[in-house]
């Protein structure tokens, strides 16, 4: 009972030592993040600085549950309305000096960006497009924060990944207050949270009332990208999806040749854990029909 006592209490002390690292850890983080995240990076920013301030985050510090209640308060903010909505400090090197105001508009949205693989992969693919992760879990969130500061301190020369951020935010209630009327020309949908259970389909990122959110933002020829490794869900987004007036199905040979497919396929966390464990991914994408004429 001796033995067993001392190792109950050795475990005690071990998860506690772990659990006050990784508090120390995220208070550093903060203080850097605070700093850095609304600034333009460059090289008077990069001289001033530790070169410690520059390694990437570690994952591990920011785990926490891996799904969120979308219909839960989550103190979120977020504008009135899209002309309230102040992108300029979330990507300083596109914001014009002689006005103050961004040069271009967020095109690209990644809903539910995880740690924000994809946007990375994005971000040099698309460097013309201002690129957008919405993330509703806050240690996620910080996680993508952080990462995109480390990014851009140790690609200060090249002006890489400037063109990508990321902000906690409930694209299934507020998407319409950050974004215009069809303002976006790409939504990405990786690995959603599969809600299992019938009484929680409601919850889930594709349905026809989201759906039609979506049209409202997404210019016409825009294109929706989905992608999971759940075979019911992802027969419920392509019912939804085929259903939906203002969406068309597209066939395989524009699966085969655009870029955004390759990338989504290989770039997101989930989809390399996917990989590892030798599973199966199925995607599909859809096109933004043109506004009905009233009639």
């Amino acid at each position: 009972m001796s033995e067993e006592r001392e190792t109950r209490h050795a475990k005690r002390q071990r998860l506690q030592s772990q659990s006050e690292k990784r508090l120390q850890y995220r208070e550093e983080q903060e203080i850097k993040r605070k700093n850095l995240k609304h600034v333009k990076i460059d090289e008077n920013l990069i001289k001033d600085q530790d070169s410690n301030d520059s390694k990437l985050p570690i994952k591990r510090f920011y785990r926490q549950r891996a799904h969120s209640n979308p219909f839960s308060d989550h103190k979120l903010e977020y504008p009135r309305s899209p002309d309230q909505m102040n992108w300029s400090k979330f990507y300083p090197k596109f914001v014009d000096e002689t006005t103050g105001k961004l040069s271009k508009q967020v095109t690209i949205a990644d809903i539910g960006c995880g740690y924000g693989g994809l946007m990375i992969d994005l971000s040099p693919a698309f460097p013309n497009n201002l690129i957008l992760g919405m993330e509703i879990r806050v240690q996620v969130t910080n996680f993508v924060e952080d990462r995109i500061i480390a990014l851009r301190q140790q690609h200060f020369k090249e002006d890489k990944f400037q063109n990508i951020n990321v902000l906690r935010g409930n694209a299934m209630k507020f998407l319409p207050n950050f974004f215009q009327k069809s303002q976006l020309e790409k939504m990405f949908f990786c690995f959603p949270d599969p809600h299992f259970k019938q009484r929680k389909h409601k919850a889930r990122i594709i349905t026809n009332t989201l759906l039609s959110e979506y049209a409202y933002v997404l210019k016409e020829g825009g294109i929706i990208y989905t992608i999971t490794d759940v075979k019911d869900l992802h027969d419920w987004m392509v019912k939804h999806l085929d259903e939906h007036p203002l969406f068309e199905r597209l066939d395989e040979n524009f699966e085969k040749n655009d870029e955004c497919v390759k990338i989504m396929f290989n770039s997101t966390e989930e989809g390399k854990k996917v990989e590892r464990n030798k599973g199966d991914k199925f995607f599909k994408c859809y096109k933004r029909l043109p506004d009905h004429p009233k009639l």
